[in-house]
């Protein structure tokens, strides 16, 4: 399995929000930066971690034209449930099928008996759909590089919109 690269257009894709609209990447892209994330699964505790973490620095990432999408392979329902809960302010997509993280080439074979959940990992996207920077991990219990990435978007901000 092939993984999406810096430098390299980030596929496109389409998929089920929590309110079962279909999204494609491209909607997003053009006047922000997107923060692409993938993560295990709902209601895990790394996982539930790291949106949080993301959800509390939203305004951080706003303010630098971001805007941060996560994918897992678990239902729209659960992703709801999900995000209702933890009363996350970003978009959370479903990829049931499994198509987008075998795109991106962020597939656990079997995490825990678990066949084929996401790797945790973070893409930043340029307007124009480059991929500008990845973060992928093998072990799930490890955290994306928060400050980095935020940093990183800040820089991009300026250079693709300022």
């Amino acid at each position: 399995m092939r993984m999406v690269e810096v430098g390299e257009k980030a596929p496109d894709f389409e998929l089920l929000d929590t309110e079962l609209k279909p999204r494609k990447l491209s909607e997003f892209l053009g006047k922000r930066i997107v923060v692409l994330l993938t993560f295990p699964a709902a209601f895990s505790s790394v996982c539930t971690k790291e949106l949080c973490t993301f959800r509390d620095r939203m305004s951080i990432l706003n303010s630098a034209n971001a805007e941060v999408i996560a994918i897992s392979v678990d239902s729209p329902f659960a992703l709801k449930a999900f995000k209702d809960a933890n009363r996350l302010n970003f978009t959370l997509l479903s990829d049931f099928n499994k198509e987008v993280i075998t795109k991106y080439g962020v597939v656990h074979e079997n995490l825990l008996g678990l066949k084929g959940v996401a790797k945790r990992s973070a893409f930043i996207i340029a307007p124009d759909g480059t991929v500008l920077y990845k973060w992928v991990s093998d072990n799930p219990l490890v955290e994306p590089p928060y400050d980095e990435i935020i940093k990183l978007v800040n820089e991009f901000n300026k250079k693709y919109l300022g």
